[in-house]
């Protein structure tokens, strides 16, 4: 159980950047032990890449030649296919000029339609009966191939068949097993096709010609061995090898045979061995093939073959391979060096390599090497991720990739092993990115706690910009047009007279949290909560245009707001039977020139404005109570906020100051504005203002009446007041 708690404990304390860095390794090694066809082919792709930068090079004393049935024979001795008398004398010239194996990369399954007995089954009608006697003693094109064929070292091809349960011939050759039953690793074909059964039994050996490409139908491989119907069969390469070679036992080394296992799961097949040839294989028997660029030297033309014009130096003691190499006849395949290549010469290449020794071995434990290594360099990355920050961990990755790829690369050119340097390298980088990006998201989710924790105390956007510019955090500001707002409630002794202390702060807490979210929504910046007051600023610290513009429209909306509390309070007093009174509020708008900043000490300052602009504006909202009117913004601000309904309510003396400020209601935004009830208004608001300037008392009732009569719920104090006024006339406001 403490084990338990001590596992839970460790876990908790481990960095989110390591866990996921654990989990992105964890998914990495699953992927690679899945190996999909995507993770293969890029595989395949860099081993192609290094063919192609270093193949191996041709050696024209490398005793493998093909007869190439090519577009020059063609033309020379005619259309394919040619009779198989050709193909018989072909057989026995290059076994008088000592060709030490002839492999057929054909299928002739067919007998041949151009053979004397088979020609006259067309013709017999026109041809004398004596003449029919002696043609039909003549030997068929198939039997004079046979012929030949039996008289030199010959190896004809048999073809695994999935379709078919008919096995055309029994293997020559036969094989000794170190291991494991090799059958159980080995292609595996139902049937097979082959040659005519006197050309089949005329041939001292049989070789499988099957290719088994990549998905993508490029040819990197050719199998060694394959299974016909449970029976062992070499491959055509394979198989001219030990004809030539006068070997007649292959022996097959699988897994288990040396005692060693894969955690006790069967490898494979490890190594084939024709005589003193040792052919290291896949698992699967195949083997790896390092392509030359195709040579000319390597081919014979049959034409040549045929009217003997060929050097028998460029036969003698080699193994001969007899195929098809003309463009028309389709025998073509994809290398990793060539997009077009005929099939026999991919067979002469996996000849010359069994004959040099030059192979491409991918070891049974490169896999697992891949692996370690991944899961190492890993472990050490995110553990140097997480220590010494991810600057370090990329110059490890970068030198753990320049490693591998140097590795793998130095391994190819040096012994020809194979290993996978991109699915490591890739692996390594996905692990650096997904630890760097989790502690980058970390990194910015910890700044947005902070920012949130801070813009509970200044604004957002000065947060953000203290954020992008650390220098702005120290003592000093900037004069800046801005505008301020300032909002009080009305008659909050009263209301906090009947409420406790943790009820106050909850009603006050309720009243300006929407006021709060409404001015910063509309661009302002909170400067401070003053009891039962908030003041507010636009253009500060950042640029806003259309400062006055806003400012107005956050006054309006506070109106909204303050409504929708009234209507919740209202509610609830409703259901607890209590008399309910609307909470009112008082804001004033005022734009000019302050000092915009941080103001206060070294150890504790705020963002603030300074300036008689500030004053004035606090002034204004006082004189709400004296003009009636929930919203009374300077003469500036309405000058800059064109389009909004503004009423002229007189001016108001500030105090220290000698000028009167001339003052406006604000009724409402660029609608309201627009609405006939508003111009109404503003017509009957206008004939009043003239008639008080000119005493005109009788005009001054009738506009007051019409003024009254169309008022807008925030100045029907106003006119109220008016009238009172009136009754008793007193000086004009002065706050």
């Amino acid at each position: 159980m403490q084990i338990l708690q001590n596992s839970r404990l460790w876990l908790k304390n481990l960095p989110v950047s390591t866990l996921i860095s654990a989990l992105l390794l964890m998914a990495c090694v699953a992927l690679r032990a899945a190996d999909p066809a995507p993770v293969a082919k890029l595989r395949l792709l860099v081993f192609d890449t290094y063919q192609r930068a270093a193949p191996r090079s041709f050696d024209p004393t490398n005793p493998v030649r093909i007869v190439a049935i090519d577009d020059t024979s063609l033309a020379r001795i005619g259309q394919w296919p040619w009779p198989r008398s050709k193909l018989a004398e072909i057989v026995s010239r290059l076994n008088t000029a000592g060709a030490k194996a002839i492999g057929f990369d054909l299928i002739m399954a067919e007998p041949d339609r151009l053979s004397p007995h088979e020609l006259l089954r067309a013709v017999r009608d026109a041809v004398p009966p004596a003449l029919q006697s002696e043609i039909a003693k003549l030997p068929s094109n198939d039997e004079r191939l046979a012929q030949a064929m039996a008289k030199a070292p010959t190896v004809v091809g048999v073809v695994g068949d999935t379709k078919s349960n008919t096995v055309a011939g029994r293997a020559r050759a036969s094989f000794s097993f170190g291991g494991d039953d090799p059958i159980q690793f080995v292609p595996s074909f139902s049937g097979s096709v082959g040659s005519l059964p006197m050309l089949t039994e005329a041939a001292r050996g049989i070789g499988a010609v099957n290719w088994l490409p990549s998905h993508d139908q490029i040819v990197r491989s050719v199998p060694l061995l394959i299974s016909i119907s449970g029976q062992l069969f070499p491959s055509l390469a394979l198989e001219t090898l030990r004809v030539g070679s006068n070997q007649s036992t292959i022996f097959v080394k699988s897994s288990s045979g040396s005692g060693v296992s894969a955690f006790g799961a069967k490898t494979g097949i490890e190594m084939v061995r024709n005589g003193e040839t040792i052919l290291p294989a896949t698992g699967a028997g195949e083997i790896w093939l390092r392509f030359t660029p195709s040579d000319s030297r390597r081919f014979l033309p049959a034409g040549n073959i045929l009217d003997g014009s060929f050097d028998p130096a460029d036969v003698k003691g080699r193994f001969i391979l007899i195929g098809a190499t003309a463009a028309g006849l389709l025998d073509l395949r994809a290398t990793p060096l060539d997009p077009s290549v005929p099939g026999v010469e991919i067979h002469a290449q996996a000849l010359e390599q069994m004959l040099s020794g030059d192979h491409l071995l991918r070891p049974a434990y490169a896999t697992g090497a891949e692996l370690v290594f991944l899961v190492a360099a890993g472990v050490l990355l995110a553990w140097m991720i997480g220590r010494s920050g991810a600057l370090v961990a990329a110059i490890l990755g970068c030198a753990a990739v320049g490693a591998v790829v140097f590795f793998s690369w130095l391994a190819y050119s040096r012994a020809g092993l194979l290993f996978d340097p991109i699915y490591p390298a890739l692996s390594i980088a996905v692990i650096y990115l997904g630890s760097s990006l989790t502690s980058y998201v970390q990194s910015e989710v910890q700044r947005a706690q902070i920012r949130s924790a801070f813009s509970h105390y200044v604004a957002p956007e000065l947060v953000a910009e203290l954020a992008r510019n650390y220098d702005k955090l120290k003592l000093g500001g900037e004069t800046r047009e801005v505008t301020l707002l300032f909002a009080d409630v009305r008659g909050f002794s009263k209301i906090s007279e009947g409420l406790r202390a943790d009820e106050l702060i909850r009603f006050v807490n309720r009243l300006f949290t929407p006021l709060t979210d409404t001015i910063l929504a509309k661009r302002g910046t909170i400067d401070k909560f003053m009891g039962d007051a908030v003041m507010a600023f636009w253009n500060a610290p950042l640029l806003d245009p259309e400062h006055a513009a806003n400012a107005c429209r956050a006054a309006l909306a506070i109106k909204t707001d303050l409504a929708c509390v009234n209507s919740e309070l209202a509610a609830e007093a409703r259901s607890r039977g209590d008399d309910f009174v609307p909470v009112r509020m008082g804001i004033g708008l005022n734009t000019g020139e302050c000092v915009v900043g941080n103001v206060g000490s070294p150890q504790r300052f705020d963002y603030s404005v300074l300036g008689d602009v500030v004053n004035v504006a606090a002034r204004f909202e006082e004189a709400t109570k004296a003009f009636g009117a929930d919203i009374v913004v300077g003469e500036r601000t309405a000058a800059e906020a064109r389009g909004f309904a503004f009423l002229e309510l007189g001016t108001v003396t500030p105090r220290g100051k000698d000028r009167p400020e001339r003052v406006f209601a604000l009724i409402g935004d660029e609608d309201v504005a627009g609405s006939e009830r508003f111009r109404a208004l503003a017509r009957a608001h206008e004939k009043l203002l003239t008639a008080s300037r000119s005493d005109d008392a009788e005009g001054l009732k009738e506009a007051l009446a019409e003024c009254s009569a169309r008022a807008f719920p925030s100045v029907e104090r106003y006119y109220r007041n008016y009238v009172t006024r009136l009754r008793a006339p007193t000086p004009s406001a002065t706050a």
